[in-house]
């Protein structure tokens, strides 16, 4: 991509001018804090249940399956559909999902198999939801305000992740769990509205297919074509399965770090805090050049901020350690999404963002497993450092292995 593309400065949220982005970008925010929430609440329900760090891990193995078995179909649908009706439908059975955790918390029958089974409906939905979202965006904006719509699409998650996990720590320790999983359903309504408020229509070129398979084929194979997506894609997904530490947040808030409920709302929270100021930093700061030495950075800092968080036995130093995480991880996230959909044609967004759906999400998931199991061998926090030790290393061989990544501007 040449650098000249680009202006040098932008202003930080210039890219809500757009009506219907902003519409996306608010609707987001408010549903993405509801499922921020919940996601905090079923950490600490499955931990309160179980008291097991196995069982922690056996939610990212429930919502795993779901999305290798859905995903590479839902970048088919992406991009041979509305983008926005099937936003509107899997936006609504995820709602459903929320809300019957509510009624079996409520009526005291929710036990372990009801939070993997309900997950697993969540990340089925999330399987043909998450290409036809990064694929919208695209079409929102203009080509120029792109890497813009891609930085404050990923601060609205990490400020949802803020709010929602703080939130719901104050919220278990007065309530319990069960009235974080209504308030998560009705956040899907200010999603739903964005919705139907947009004017946006499928690009004339988003034309239906009548050969799914070869279409699924066809986006794998451009996928693994293009070296510097592909590169991408594995270094995150190997970061991310050996550095996951949120699952076990439960585990450092009560048995090392002694804070309790709200304690670990903030500890849940404070990944995000440091990922925000990131995004904001970005967003002043216009385009990066050096992307690919940039992204190694990135994940070396989350790397490094691993070992500390898991070493760390003290609560402000630990909520440090966690916003270098976040800070990290969102310098690395940006580059990857801004360079994949800029690479990437319009017609073929959807199926690459299938493709990624595999390895980004694929990766934490296999990680709560991994840290799970490594956590009841080894304790929570040398079942950490060493995570962040083996990332920090991946970094090294990817920069030495694949310099066309190092050197992309």
């Amino acid at each position: 991509m040449d650098s000249a593309t680009f202006p040098k400065k932008t202003r930080a949220f210039s890219v809500l001018r757009h009506r219907d982005f902003r519409l996306l970008w608010i609707g987001l925010l408010v549903s993405v804090a509801g499922s921020q929430m919940q996601n905090a609440a079923i950490n600490w329900q499955t931990y309160e249940i179980s008291g097991s760090a196995l069982a922690l891990g056996g939610l990212g193995l429930a919502r795993l399956i779901p999305i290798v078995v859905f995903s590479l179909m839902g970048g088919v649908v992406a991009d041979t559909r509305n983008r926005r009706h099937v936003m509107l439908l899997t936006q609504s059975i995820m709602m459903g999902s929320a809300f019957a955790l509510g009624v079996v918390t409520w009526l005291g029958v929710v036990n372990l198999w009801w939070i993997y089974g309900l997950g697993a409906v969540n990340a089925a939905a999330a399987a043909f939801d998450l290409p036809s979202r990064q694929s919208l965006v695209p079409n929102l904006v203009p080509r120029e305000d792109l890497t813009n719509a891609v930085t404050l699409g990923s601060m609205v998650f990490q400020i949802a992740s803020i709010l929602g996990p703080g939130i719901a720590g104050v919220l278990i320790g007065r309530f319990g769990v069960g009235l974080i999983y209504w308030l998560n359903g009705f956040s899907f309504l200010a999603l739903l509205a964005s919705l139907l408020l947009m004017k946006t229509a499928t690009p004339p070129k988003l034309q239906n297919s009548d050969a799914p398979l070869r279409t699924m084929l066809a986006g794998m194979k451009y996928v693994f074509q293009e070296r510097i997506i592909l590169s991408t894609m594995l270094l995150d997904f190997l970061a991310t399965f050996f550095s996951g530490a949120n699952t076990l947040l439960p585990i450092f808030a009560t048995d090392i770090l002694h804070v309790g409920a709200e304690g670990f709302g903030l500890l849940a929270a404070a990944e995000s805090a440091g990922s925000v100021l990131m995004g904001l930093l970005l967003s002043m700061r216009g385009e990066i050049h050096a992307k690919g030495a940039a992204l190694l950075s990135g994940i070396a800092l989350y790397g490094a901020a691993t070992i500390g968080f898991g070493l760390s036995e003290t609560f402000a130093l630990s909520l440090l350690f966690l916003a270098l995480l976040g800070a990290g991880d969102t310098l690395s996230t940006i580059l990857r999404s801004a360079i994949r959909q800029l690479v990437t044609p319009d017609e073929l967004r959807g199926r690459m963002t299938s493709v990624n759906m595999i390895f980004f999400m694929g990766g934490p998931q296999l990680g709560e497993m991994e840290s799970g199991v490594a956590a009841a061998i080894l304790g929570a926090p040398l079942a950490v450092a060493l995570g962040g030790v083996v990332t920090l290393g991946l970094v090294a061989v990817t920069a030495i292995r694949v310099p066309a990544l190092r050197k992309y501007r």
